[in-house]
Formats: structure tokens, C-alpha cells, sequence
């Protein structure tokens, strides 16, 4: 493969000229790319590429890199060549059939803690759902933070469920974490103290819009929140209300604009809003809860 990793170049200099390559195509944070491709494909940390920066490529990690290379610039999201990724701090491996985690995801697992440390102790273990868990990323970063907590994750995906329980293991959190194929909340009996979901809501005719990176690269079942994008929350709304604990709390992502239509499908299905949306570091209320309340 001709490549312009020549085993003569300095692990730096490879850096440099793939950050060159990667902006030349158009691609975003093509310096953060760069590092992260290296790192990956010299099987090295960020203070080993630094200690290192002077040394030479072999042979194969040339090759390695040219690969990654050629691949992103293909626009393959990083995560996606990398196979894994980061979400609350923690790393969750990936597969065909779950989302990359987004940082605006972690808006969830921030509403979740902040209600969860405001709930009433049942006296009880404090139980979670995540519903459509792909990764398992809220799910488990929510058990990492409530040492006391059990959950359960489901998804339609065989192929995510066992992505999760991979995941869940090498988080050292299997024993307190199950994953279970089902529609939403169906096989799921309750009652749960938080339900917390990242559903499939970007409408169906905007998906030939989205980048790249995520119209060819994410599953569209996880994707694809039907004509209006509401289609996931009409199912998974009134579920959620009927699993769980009175006083406990349902805490969704919501998409650009979506955040006061989702209140109204919570308060038509007997749940109250009781705090405003959450909103992302780009300021769009990202986080939507409602609570059901004690007879």
C-alpha cells in the first residue's frame, strides 16, 4: 500500500502530516483525530507519544496508520476505526449496532443524579431501566456513580444487548447490571426508581441530511424516531409510567426542539413535570423529566 507514513518518519511527524491530511479533506478537529489515530495505531498513550515523539515508525505501524488514515478520511467516525469510546469518564467498546456516545448524552446521566440524590429512600435497592441501551452507556455510568443501584438495559439488538454486557463486565458492574431483548419497556415489571432513555428521534425524512459520519456509520434503528421523531417516546412514555416507583422519575433525551412536545406526551400520560428541561454545553434543553407522583 502506497502510504505517506514512510517508515522513516518520526512518530511527531506522522502526527503532523495526518492532522495536514485529515484538514485538507474538510474533516472537524482534525488535530484531535490525528493524535487519537496515532495513539491507536502505535498502540500508545498520550505521555508515550510524547516520551516517544522522536522515535522512528516501524514498518507496521505505518501501514497500521495509513489504514486508519485512509479510512477517516472516508469519513468513518474515530470512534468507529477505534472501536471504542468514552462516555462519563469511562470506556465502553462499540459495535454495528449502537450509537456512538455522545457528550450530549451524558445531559441524561447529570438529570438522572441530580433527581436520584433528591428521591425519597424507599428502603429498598434503588432500581434502574434503561431503555434501548445500545452500549449500555447511561445505564452504566449511572450504576458506576450509585454504588447501591441495580439496573437492567433493553434493546430490539441481540447484537447491542451483548455490546452492553460486554461492556458491563469490563466496567467490573455485570453483577449489578442485566440486559433483556424487548419492544421499550415490554418484558420489564418494575418498580424502577429512574428510567432513562436515548431513543431514536431524528424524523425519518431528515436522516439523508445528517453527516456522513452518522447517516452511514450509526444504526438507523437507533436513529430513526419515525415521521414527526415522537414515534419512540408515544411507545416508551406510557411504559415507563406504569414501571415505575411511585415518586420515581423518567429522564429522556430529546432532540433540537423537541423538549416541550415530550412534557406534553409525559403529562398526557399522568406523569408531572416538575423541573425545567436540562440543557447541553451548546445550551439546547437536551434532558427532559417528569416524575410520577405518589398516590
Amino acid at each position: 500500500m502506497a502510504t505517506d507514513f514512510d517508515p522513516g518518519h518520526s512518530i511527531e511527524s506522522a502526527r503532523r502530516v495526518l492532522a495536514a491530511r485529515l484538514q485538507s479533506a474538510g474533516i472537524e478537529q482534525p488535530a484531535l483525530d490525528a493524535r487519537l489515530l496515532v495513539g491507536a495505531a502505535l498502540r500508545l498513550d498520550l505521555t508515550g507519544m510524547v516520551t516517544q515523539a522522536g522515535r522512528q515508525l516501524a514498518p507496521e505501524e505505518a501501514a497500521r496508520l495509513e489504514a486508519y488514515a485512509q479510512r477517516r478520511l472516508a469519513h468513518e467516525p474515530v470512534a468507529r476505526i477505534l472501536g471504542a469510546w468514552e462516555f462519563w469518564g469511562l470506556p465502553f467498546q462499540l459495535s454495528e449496532a449502537t450509537l456512538v456516545p455522545r457528550p450530549d448524552t451524558e445531559t441524561v446521566v447529570e438529570l438522572a443524579l441530580e433527581i436520584f440524590h433528591g428521591l425519597t429512600n424507599s428502603g429498598r435497592r434503588p432500581c434502574i431501566a434503561d431503555i434501548g441501551t445500545g452500549s449500555g452507556a447511561i445505564l452504566l455510568a449511572l450504576l458506576h456513580e450509585i454504588p447501591g443501584a441495580v439496573g437492567v438495559g433493553t434493546d430490539l439488538s441481540l447484537t447491542a444487548l451483548k455490546t452492553a454486557r460486554d461492556n458491563a463486565a469490563a466496567l467490573g458492574l455485570a453483577d449489578r447490571a442485566s440486559f433483556v431483548g424487548c419492544s421499550y419497556a415490554a418484558a420489564l415489571r418494575g418498580p424502577f426508581d429512574l428510567v432513562v432513555s436515548n431513543p431514536p428521534y431524528i424524523p425519518s425524512a431528515e436522516i439523508p441530511k445528517l453527516s456522513i459520519e452518522v447517516r452511514e456509520h450509526d444504526p438507523h434503528l437507533a436513529l430513526d424516531g419515525g415521521n414527526d421523531g415522537y414515534d419512540a417516546y408515544r411507545a416508551l412514555i406510557p411504559q415507563a409510567t406504569e414501571r415505575l416507583a411511585p415518586g420515581g422519575a423518567l429522564i429522556v433525551e430529546a432532540g433540537q426542539g423537541q423538549a416541550r412536545n415530550i412534557e406534553t406526551l409525559m403529562t398526557a400520560a399522568a406523569l408531572v413535570v416538575d423541573r425545567p428541561p436540562k440543557a447541553d454545553l451548546a445550551g439546547i434543553p437536551r434532558a427532559v423529566s417528569a416524575r410520577k407522583m405518589p398516590p
